[in-house]
């Protein structure tokens, strides 16, 4: 699935287009600039979503304290249970790095699209 593909669907669903990124959010993103951000990005998907049962799976990523988070609910990649429903990647099984990257990859792209929005 492209990126594109991913946002016409996470379009059509209520509960994911709710999310948007704050004037906090905006501003904390320009000010670290977005290479640190996607830093961020990786670090999270690592170690919150990549190990085959991640810790407090389902409530891991709160809604809201970090731009990176409010993209992860926005993109359905929150948890392995939205990632298994939205993009048929299976649980129980740890994430490769190339599915890590991609996950970041879609991330970064709806933090852009955000920040741009303005």
């Amino acid at each position: 699935m492209t990126t594109e593909q991913a946002f016409s669907k996470l379009a059509r669903s209520p509960f994911r287009s709710r999310f948007h990124l704050s004037e906090q959010d905006k501003t904390y993103v320009k000010k670290v600039g977005l290479p640190t951000l996607r830093t961020h990005a990786e670090d999270f998907v690592k170690t919150r979503l990549a190990p085959p049962m991640p810790q407090n799976d389902g409530k891991q990523t709160p809604m809201r304290g970090h731009p990176v988070f409010v993209a992860q609910h926005a993109c359905a990649c929150c948890c392995r249970g939205c990632l298994s429903k939205w993009y048929n990647v299976p649980k129980g099984t740890p994430l490769s790095p190339t599915q890590q990257q991609k996950i970041v990859n879609l991330l970064m792209a709806w933090i852009e699209k955000e920040i741009s929005n303005e």
